[in-house]
């Protein structure tokens, strides 16, 4: 059995831990309906998740369905008066967002719409008219943040215009996101980020939410940057088996956004999961696996790596009731097992990162210090080979002699506590997470 030593470095310091267990979309719960009743807002809670992508809301009956979130629903007439408070109805987002608040977990508001993979598409077409889709954003946030139409003083911070431009080409029959041109595209968010920083300059004001093509990013940034169109945020998503590879497209991003005069944005892969390919067999097993264990060691991978990375937030696509949740049952919302990498990253909340090196690159390690000193690290083997991939042992040298309390997350161990030891040494299987506390 092959045998690797994991070295901890206590002594640099790399400040606080990122928002790396974000996600999209907030808790199920009902305040106002006690028949008929699931919630899963005391485990969301305890997970600290610190952001809830809101795209997508409007699929799930449980936050408003098709009332909720997007533009359409909460302004279902677009001929009507965007400064009259009758033109919208923000009752079912409302209850949503208070309602993910109450878990600890502020909102990432997307402006726009939901995937379409209908045969007929209704609401992704371009606006009518750019400008005043901008003014009815602006009464959005005013909602929100500024107490307009009986709302409220929420401070939400991050605001993103549209979803996924890019998934599809031009000339292609069959729009899911966006019915419009790249090139329509890229006015309304000129149009749209211009006005929104003019009447909130604090905000956070970004997109594109790309789904993945660097030349498309690579045209936006250019455009934008000519006509000096404000960017705070740049988010991109990623579906993949390879944690690695997740990474390595932060890189590109980043060199884009220095590129183009972006230089500050922050750097949010805001769509994340495993998936091996979307089609048939391929996406069978992806659901599988997203919904076990294997899927929780990737998910742990991918928020392991992301720390040292130029990433700022990662947002797990998706915590909704759906084939694409890890974290919840979807019948009865009882924890899975890609919930744990979720809670355990909210333990390190507070700590001051520090780093390890192992020699495998299928082992991923993510470490931390508290105020006295004292190490909690996360050691995680993932793998994508089912058929090769055996068991091995890993020792962490910490650094000195201490006691540690060993957590395992496997397909018996929910995060159970399965030992005291002073010889952190362990023998892991493939897709396995083990969390060490000193004591």
């Amino acid at each position: 059995m092959e045998r690797f030593i994991i070295n901890v470095d206590r002594e640099k310091a790399y400040g606080a831990f990122k928002r790396l267990n974000a996600v999209n979309n907030g808790p199920v719960h009902k305040r106002h309906s006690p028949d008929q009743f699931r919630s899963n807002l005391q485990a969301y809670k305890e997970a600290k998740i610190p952001y809830a992508r809101n795209h997508d809301a409007a699929f799930c009956a449980d936050y408003g369905g098709e009332h909720s979130v997007d533009i359409s629903g909460v302004f279902p007439d677009f001929d009507a008066d965007p400064y009259d408070p009758a033109s919208y109805n923000f009752a079912t987002t409302d209850e949503y967002i208070l309602i993910t608040l109450e878990a600890g977990t502020q909102t990432f508001y997307r402006l726009g719409q939901k995937i379409e993979h209908y045969v007929k598409k209704y609401d992704t077409l371009p606006p009518k008219d750019f400008k005043k889709w901008a003014v009815v954003c602006e009464h959005i946030i005013s909602h929100y943040n500024e107490g307009w139409a009986n709302g409220y003083e929420l401070g939400i911070k991050y605001w993103e215009i549209w979803n996924e431009a890019d998934l599809d080409p031009d000339d292609s029959t069959n729009k899911r996101t966006w019915g419009g041109t790249k090139a329509q595209y890229f006015e309304l968010y000129g149009i749209t980020a211009k006005h929104l920083k003019s009447c909130f300059p604090d905000l956070r004001i970004g997109g594109p939410s790309l789904a993945g093509k660097l030349w498309w990013a690579e045209d936006f940034l250019r455009e934008m940057s000519a006509k000096n169109v404000p960017i705070d945020f740049f988010s991109w998503h990623t579906y993949t088996v390879d944690p690695y590879a997740a990474i390595a497209k932060s890189f590109e991003i980043k060199a884009l956004l220095e590129k183009y005069g972006y230089g500050g944005a922050e750097n949010i892969l805001n769509e994340w999961n495993y998936v091996r390919g979307w089609w048939a067999d391929d996406f069978r097993y992806s659901v599988e696996t997203i919904i076990g264990m294997k899927g929780a060691a990737f998910t742990m991978a991918v928020m392991s790596l992301a720390q040292p990375s130029p990433i700022d937030m990662l947002m797990y696509y998706d915590a909704r009731p759906s084939a694409f949740n890890g974290l919840f049952d979807m019948y009865f919302l009882d924890r899975l097992k890609g919930y744990y990498p979720f809670k355990w990253y909210g333990f390190f909340y507070g700590l001051e990162e520090i780093r390890a090196v192992c020699p495998d690159r299928d082992f991923y390690t993510l470490c931390g210090k508290d105020a006295d000193g004292k190490l909690r690290m996360i050691v995680t083997y993932y793998t994508e080979d089912d058929d090769k991939a055996q068991s091995k042992t890993v020792y962490i040298e910490a650094g000195g002699a201490g006691k540690y309390r060993a957590f395992l997350l496997d397909k018996s161990h929910d995060g159970d506590l399965i030992c005291e030891t002073e010889n952190p040494e362990f023998t892991m299987e493939p897709n396995t997470c083990v969390m060490l506390v000193e004591v």
